[in-house]
């Protein structure tokens, strides 16, 4: 997510580039999203859902565009530099050599669309991986680049929280429940609260802040170096996602079969909204990645319908998730965490499964939270770094990995509300990354464009929804969340 030009990677079939984006987009959200549909009601979270996907959907086109209106733009520089060196290998300023440079005097202040020959290839090709924030930096001035930054890093603070209190949660659930709390003699239905014993003298929260505790030694340092060659780890823990989805899609849908399905949500409950909101949002966010994604693919004829069947799949997935979930157990019984519902002996009589489902987000989320860390580091160094500096190395090595684990370690120490940190994060940071910078890039490339190339040129990447009334409607989409959120938030603070 730093602000370079990265290199393209091993290419790819547009086919592969939409298991990846679907791999992507489909993470620890999807795990929150259960509860937050129990407790905003059916009707309004299937409503609020699909507008929501389709509304990431047109952010996600936004992004494309500008990714080809970046690469048009490098392109033509490099054009640039190739004739001034040209010129510059000249020895002598013959009639000849005047009568070039005039020509290309005149050919410059043509729209650029004039001056391709025929034969070479579309200026909007995406072949350069130009990351976000380097397209920040050619498309934004320099307010709007430090708050790109801003936006990304806030983002990314709330992600490493919502890792680092989901981890050591779901082993005080599974341990303190193989302890003795959650046994199968025990009612489904009993509720713990953190002062709860869990081992002997140790209440669970003690647990909770004790594998918190070993989960920042053994993972923490992580940020201050490096992570690489991380893609066979990285198919590891795809492969174990889906194992886990499909598990628990499956025996809810034979509890449901059986007839033992408790759950009865209800057609909306509007003061579920807010959490549903921001969890909603956070489950689709990759406009931050789409870089990394997009370019690889070998073949980009029908990028926008291959992504618009993305996020059809996507919907369903989580609608089937999600309806499967709040039909089989009943709302007050849905955890923050959806795969701790199947840790009960009641709901799966197989220990391996148990355990399996239990701790299924320590192994995923564990793998993620060094990368996260890093990129999170990365970005901390780019936002302050200034042309021809470098750090110290106490700043390098020392400042800057601290400042990127503490924050995000101490949110977690004080609450390991997963529902309300996927919310918060989703519904701030989360409406920036994926309404607000979209919707600025888009519109200042195409500006860009335009005064560049000229107005007969026509980006091959553009987006279906081109014309500004679609800009106006994001950003005042994203305003309105964030207003409503913000009165929601106080609101709630003000009634307890």
């Amino acid at each position: 997510m730093a602000g370079e030009i990265t290199e393209t990677g091993e290419l790819y079939s547009s086919y592969v580039g939409l298991v990846y984006m679907f791999n992507l987009i489909v993470g620890t959200g999807a795990l929150t999203m259960p509860k937050a549909f129990a407790t905003a009601g059916w009707l309004v979270s299937l409503v609020l859902l699909v507008f929501l996907g389709f509304m990431s959907f047109v952010t996600t086109t936004f992004v494309i565009e500008a990714m080809a209106a970046a690469n048009a733009q490098l392109r033509w520089k490099r054009m640039e530099n190739l004739k001034e060196e040209e010129d510059d290998d000249s020895s002598t300023a013959s009639d000849s050599d005047v009568l070039i440079r005039d020509n290309y005097e005149r050919a410059e202040k043509r729209p650029i669309l004039s001056v391709q020959k025929r034969g070479s290839p579309n200026p909007f090709e995406i072949t350069d991986r130009v990351e976000m924030g380097q397209m920040a930096s050619m498309f934004f001035n320099k307010v709007g680049v430090n708050l790109f930054y801003f936006c990304i890093i806030v983002y990314l603070y709330g992600d490493l929280a919502i890792y680092a209190a989901a981890v050591p949660f779901s082993l005080m659930q599974v341990t303190c429940s193989a302890a003795g709390n959650d046994s199968c003699g025990v009612e489904a239905d009993t509720k713990y609260n953190d002062t709860d014993r869990c081992w002997g003298p140790l209440r669970r929260v003690d647990a909770y802040r004790i594998y918190l505790a070993i989960f920042t030694l053994l993972l923490g340092p992580f940020t201050f170096f490096d992570v690489q060659k991380t893609k066979y780890l990285q198919i590891l823990t795809s492969l174990m996602r889906w194992i886990a989805f499909a598990v628990m899609i499956v025996l809810a849908l034979v509890r449901i079969g059986h007839g033992q399905g408790e759950g009865h949500p209800p057609l909306a409950d509007f003061s579920g909204v807010r959490n549903l909101f921001g969890v909603c949002v956070y489950s689709f966010m990759c406009q931050h990645s789409l870089p990394s994604l997009i370019t690889p693919v070998s073949s980009k004829r029908h990028l926008t319908r291959l992504v618009f069947l993305d996020y059809v799949l996507i919907l369903a997935f989580y609608g089937l998730l999600s309806f499967t979930a709040i039909f089989c157990f009943r709302g007050d019984s849905l955890m923050d965490m959806y795969t701790l519902n199947f840790a009960r002996c009641d709901v799966v009589h197989l220990a391996a499964v148990r355990f399996f489902l239990g701790l299924f987000p320590v192994f995923t989320i564990s793998t993620n939270f060094p990368i996260i860390a890093v990129t999170l580091r990365n970005n901390w160094k780019t936002l302050f770094h200034r042309e021809g500096g470098t750090y110290p190395w106490v700043v390098d090595r020392v400042v800057f990995p601290t400042i990127t684990l503490v924050p995000p370690v101490l949110v977690a120490f004080c609450t390991h509300d997963l529902e309300s940190l996927v919310g918060i994060t989703g519904a701030y940071a989360g409406t920036g990354i994926q309404y607000v910078i979209p919707a600025f890039l888009v519109y200042h490339c195409r500006r860009d464009t335009q005064l560049a190339f000229g107005c007969g040129v026509s980006n091959k990447h553009r987006s279906p929804f081109r014309h500004t009334f679609w800009v106006g409607f994001v950003l005042l989409w994203a305003f309105s969340c964030f207003i409503f959120v913000t009165a929601n938030i106080v609101l709630s603070e003000t009634k307890l």
